[in-house]
């Protein structure tokens, strides 16, 4: 997600992956860092750059809103419902060589999107792109957990994190600069390079490890179970906004899709080595910081899907500083991670987790204000620094809490867990809060052409353009006069459908700041072990 880096619990996955280890070689460690950040960094940059890039795929490849979201979730899709699969393949055949795989696999995918000659290839070629990163961004955080003892790791982890923040920082900037001078393709192509430098380090440098202890099969049949479930699902609440609620096509995706997930829960609950054990549910902090991570994240990826299409296409900004309006929130994040972390030592987690999401929520609902026009300044900038300041107090808490909640041995498989469901829930907001923006664009297009006495056959032609929201454009053949005001009701539509999805994320967000009041244990620990 563009500006925030990675998901939850990235930083915890590196701490409960591997313990007891005796680490790699001591001239050999400053290399591993390297190698798996700037794999890492593949992985987090391309997530950001592409939000930004949006609108201009969107006017090169004349596609849909829908076509939009897909170029999102078909990533999303594939790295969120397979990376507790990429993990588990990396412990039981190698993590180095799974990285690496990971790393050629996303490489020759992004190949393939800036090649891309219309939007079915591209969203074809993303979904590979979110295989590779379900291999890439697990066997790199084990990595590090592989090659540093536990009393050096802490050191490894914020150096890591350190990079990993300014990353997410310059990602969206770089990204937008590279669209405004060269062209959206070269977003993808960037990632050649990081890749060969990757791949060479690790050859070289990065030492080769597994998981002597558990070598039980990896669960295919739950990842391909997942996979199928949340397709289905994304399916239908993206054909939603074109199709309607009623269609056939989009019932039927729908109740397939959560038929296969509870055939995925049902086989969970009696495979021998799951995914998802679901034994761990029975902790209620463990259950509550899930949900509130679903509703959190949920608007976190919903706001941040819009937003550059409002900045772009209404308010007039260039890519460039589009990507730029994101560095207050990924700044303070960045800057803040290290003083959150304390707060669970000192306060417990739940005044955090209450607190930082009520604030994100406030937020959120600032990012509803802005009409057409006006300064940043005065605009998205007090915004983006209160969700900034949010986020930071919600995130770091997070990761001790899930990590907190259950055995040591179950550790890393919870943290796995919860960052699954933290791009899972982007997924899903980029799907369902897309139906809403095209439903709210249409009605309150129809209001203005009301008020506008616009004839039948252009009224026609503007509400073809709805599923387009922020690109819809008024027919070439339109007088200048006349295009004026039209354009002025499309751009003012756009805005009253970007306000309600920004109040129903901010909803979103007080949701979760309830969901960890009411399950998130109030002792100084904040969770109880289970075993």
């Amino acid at each position: 997600m563009i500006g925030f880096g990675g998901a939850s619990c990235d930083e915890g996955v590196i701490r409960a992956a591997v313990r007891d280890t005796p680490g790699c070689a001591e001239h050999a460690k400053p290399w591993v860092l390297a190698a798996t950040i700037l794999g890492s960094s593949m992985a987090f940059i391309d997530g950001s750059v592409v939000t930004v890039a949006l609108p201009a795929i969107q006017a090169e490849l004349t596609a849909s809103t829908s076509a939009m979201q897909w170029v999102v979730n078909a990533y999303m899709l594939f790295l969120g419902a397979l990376i507790l699969v990429g993990g588990a393949v990396g412990d039981r055949f190698g993590r180095r060589r799974i990285f690496v795989l990971g790393i050629v696999v996303f490489t020759a995918a992004s190949m393939a999107c800036g090649l891309a000659p219309n939007a079915t290839a591209l969203i074809a070629a993303r979904g590979l792109q979110g295989v590779g990163g379900a291999l890439l961004v697990p066997s790199s955080l084990a990595i590090i957990s592989a090659a540093f003892p536990e009393d050096e790791r802490g050191r490894a982890i914020g150096t890591w994190a350190g990079f990993s923040a300014l990353t997410t920082a310059l990602g969206p900037v770089l990204g937008g600069w590279l669209v405004d001078t060269l062209s959206w393709r070269a977003i993808f192509f960037i990632n050649l390079p990081l890749a060969l430098v990757t791949l060479g380090l690790a050859f070289w440098r990065v030492p080769e490890s597994r998981d002597e202890s558990n070598q039980a099969a990896v669960d295919w049949r739950g990842g391909l179970l997942a996979t199928l479930g949340l397709a289905g699902l994304a399916y239908g609440l993206t054909a939603a906004s074109d199709r309607g609620w009623s269609d056939p096509a989009v019932l039927s995706a729908l109740v397939a899709g959560a038929l296969v997930l509870a055939v995925f829960i049902r086989s969970e609950a009696h495979a021998p080595s799951p995914l998802v054990p679901l034994r761990l549910f029975r902790s209620r902090t463990f259950s509550g910081a899930n949900g509130m991570t679903l509703l959190l994240y949920f608007a976190l990826g919903g706001a941040l899907f819009f937003l550059p299409f409002n900045l772009i296409q209404i308010q007039g900004y260039s890519a460039t500083l589009a990507g730029a309006a994101f560095l207050p929130s990924t700044l303070i994040m960045g800057g803040l991670s290290r003083w959150s972390g304390g707060l669970v030592e000192r306060y417990g987690a739940w005044g955090p987790l209450t607190i930082g999401p009520g604030i994100a929520a406030v937020g959120f609902a600032l990012l509803a204000v802005p009409g057409i026009g006006g300064s940043y300044w005065t605009t998205f900038f007090p915004a983006m620094t209160v969700l900034g300041l949010g986020m930071a107090i919600s995130v770091a808490p997070l990761t001790t809490t899930v990590m907190g909640a259950v055995a040591d041995r179950y550790a890393g498989t919870a943290s796995g867990i919860n960052n699954a469901v933290s791009r899972i829930a982007g997924m899903l907001a980029v799907a369902l809060l897309g139906t809403v923006a095209v439903g709210v664009f249409g009605a309150a297009l129809d209001q203005r052409l009301d008020a506008l006495q616009v004839p039948p056959e252009l009224r026609q032609a503007l509400r073809n353009e709805v599923p387009k929201l922020a690109e819809a454009k008024v027919p070439p053949e339109i007088g200048n006069a006349e295009r004026e005001t039209l354009s002025r009701a499309l751009d003012e539509s756009f805005v009253r459908s970007f306000r309600i999805v920004m109040l129903v994320t901010s909803g979103l967000a007080l949701g979760s700041a309830l969901c960890a009041g009411l399950t998130i244990s109030r002792n100084r620990q904040g969770s109880v072990k289970r075993s």
